[in-house]
């Protein structure tokens, strides 16, 4: 393999000695996609929630293409909006996710196309490559004609609500109108959207965390159905957010039912009990691990990236410097081509030390001496999470559109951020890894205050209250009536969603800034509301703290009484 630079040097760097992972993705692939030539034959799949015969739900054809009528040899289009084939049973899908009878299938010598969908977990430490790997899968995946969904935790945005579920299925919904939404959603429309950030929350009663969850499982099964073979994959998922992990773990057994692949990564001490679905502890399927590379394995990195005549005794030193780590060792290939090392039993004793640079204290020492703007960039970066506009960036750290790009590049330059093809492009840091060191290394009081300028800045960005509501949790109680008034309205949001546990954690915090005097009976009856489905003891103890407050306004005691009684 010839010697590459830049952003192509980094793709597939973790793909060495990962033939047993890739296999298994190949064999689950070959299962999905039925290893025939044939397009996919209508097959039937369990509809939502349902296992009886009458709930059932025809597989399409994916493509909007005339095809011959097995039974008339006429050719018909079937197209999104068309009448879906009927499936066993002579059922078909409505437009409200509803079946109603339709004539009976069509008889047909052809064999069915045997598709058997199911989980692919992968399970490793940090820098042993999972994001790579689930890249290729995407990859490989797309080759095959599948649909791909994908989506990834994040570590800041852990306790945005429903995070993860809005990168899945948002962008397979968001083009179409409100209409095309009521038609296509049917009566899940006013349960789901608020959820998938796909319309604004309605006043009203909250919908409940069970039946949304029956609402999101029906919006997937449908884009499996419609779109089949679908592969799902979900990089990061110990930091993915309670409510999408939760939803994805108690659907993930359903795979099995549908032409649906489900591939997750996480590493395995950080995953919370939400997602005990993805460990095999009850299914019994265990996930596939990520060794460290071998010497050889290392040596032949080292060679591609530093170049052939690296001699032995360097490969050797520079495999015991990484431990075999895939991201260590890339990243170190590279220092060695940026300080022009020869890799030879002569330049090895400097491995160390550049190593060192690469993580912990030596990273930061690094990220230092790109001067004060370039580290506030990064630290900026560091705190707003993943898919940073450079904008948003640049407000958060006070810089100017010029200053973000010139430092940027300088941020890109030390392999601290990801690759850019266009200056408007979300930053991204390189790997996980330098972002949670980069954020655990800003002074605690300038974290807070971080935090608090990311609040004012996505608010005067138009991205709402919740997208403010996150970073508040981080800052100190000042008494400041716009904190609480922003962390109230965020925790509205978040309980129409269908999100209580988010919304108590808003109102909580709204509590200790504290409320304004006249406002803390509000506080806390909207606190005791958030909890009235999962923690009704709670409930009560917050609705008497609020009659003991002074209640100017009629309608809130009558609230408080209603609710307590």
């Amino acid at each position: 393999m010839a010697r590459q630079d830049g952003r192509s040097a980094r793709q597939g760097s973790g793909l060495i000695e990962r033939e047993a992972a890739l296999t298994a993705a190949e064999e689950a692939l070959d299962l999905l996609t039925g290893l025939g030539d044939e397009p996919p034959w209508p097959v039937a799949v369990p509809s939502p929630r349902e296992t009886r015969g009458p709930h059932l739900v025809a597989v399409p054809d994916r493509t909007s293409a005339e095809e011959p009528d097995p039974a008339t040899g006429t050719r018909s289009t079937h197209s999104e909006s068309a009448q879906a084939p009927t499936g066993r049973g002579g059922l078909r899908p409505v437009p409200d996710g509803g079946l109603v009878p339709g004539p009976s299938a069509p008889t047909t010598d052809r064999p069915p196309v045997v598709r058997r969908g199911g989980i692919l977990a992968y399970a490793a430490p940090a820098g042993l490559g999972k994001t790579t790997l689930l890249t290729e899968i995407r990859r490989r995946a797309g080759a095959r004609g599948c649909t791909v969904l994908s989506a990834r935790g994040g570590d800041q945005e852990q306790r945005v609500a429903f995070h993860v579920a809005r990168q899945l299925l948002q962008p397979q919904l968001a083009h179409a109108s409100d209409a095309e939404l009521r038609e296509r959603l049917g009566s899940w429309y006013d349960i789901v959207g608020p959820a998938l950030g796909l319309r604004a929350s309605a006043e009203g009663s909250p919908p409940d965390p069970q039946g949304l969850r029956d609402g999101l499982d029906w919006v997937l099964t449908h884009l499996a159905v419609r779109r089949a073979p679908l592969v799902v994959v979900l990089d990061d998922v110990h930091w993915a957010d309670p409510e999408s992990l939760g939803w994805l773990a108690a659907f993930a057994p359903r795979a099995e039912e549908l032409p649906m692949l489900l591939v997750v990564a996480y590493r395995p001490d950080e995953l919370p009990e939400e997602g005990v679905e993805f460990t095999g502890r009850r299914s019994g399927q265990r996930p596939l691990g990520l060794a460290p590379l071998t010497s050889s394995a290392v040596a032949k990195l080292v060679r591609d990236r530093v170049g052939e005549h690296a001699d032995d005794s360097f490969c050797r030193d520079f495999w015991s410097v990484t431990a075999g780590n895939p991201f260590e060792a890339v990243e170190l290939a590279a220092k060695v081509c940026d300080r022009g090392l020869e890799p030879t039993a002569d330049g090895a004793h400097e491995l160390r030390d550049l190593s060192a640079a690469l993580k912990g204290t030596g990273l930061v020492t690094r990220l230092e001496r790109l001067g004060p703007a370039t580290v506030r960039l990064a630290w900026a970066c560091a705190v707003l999470g993943t898919e940073i506009s450079p904008q948003l960036a640049g407000a958060v750290a006070a810089l100017g559109g010029e200053a973000v790009a010139d430092c940027a590049a300088r941020l890109r330059e030390a392999r601290v951020l990801a690759e850019a093809e266009g200056a408007d492009d979300p930053l991204q840091f390189v790997h996980p890894l330098i972002a949670t060191t980069v954020y655990r290394s800003i002074p605690d009081a300038t974290r807070v205050a971080l935090h608090g300028q990311a609040a004012w800045a996505v608010v005067d960005a138009g991205l709402g209250p919740t997208a403010a509501a996150r970073h508040l949790l981080e800052t100190h109680p000042e008494g400041d009536p716009w904190v609480v008034n922003q962390l109230r309205a965020a925790a509205g949001e978040n309980l129409r969603a269908g999100a209580p546990d988010a919304a108590r954690r808003f109102l909580a915090r709204a509590l200790r800034e504290p409320p304004a005097y006249d406002d803390r009976a509000a506080v806390l009856y909207e606190l005791g509301c958030s909890s009235l489905l999962t923690e009704p003891v709670t409930t009560v103890n917050h609705l008497r703290a609020a009659l003991e407050e002074p209640v100017a306004d009629p309608a809130l005691r009558h609230g408080i009484v209603y609710r307590l009684a």
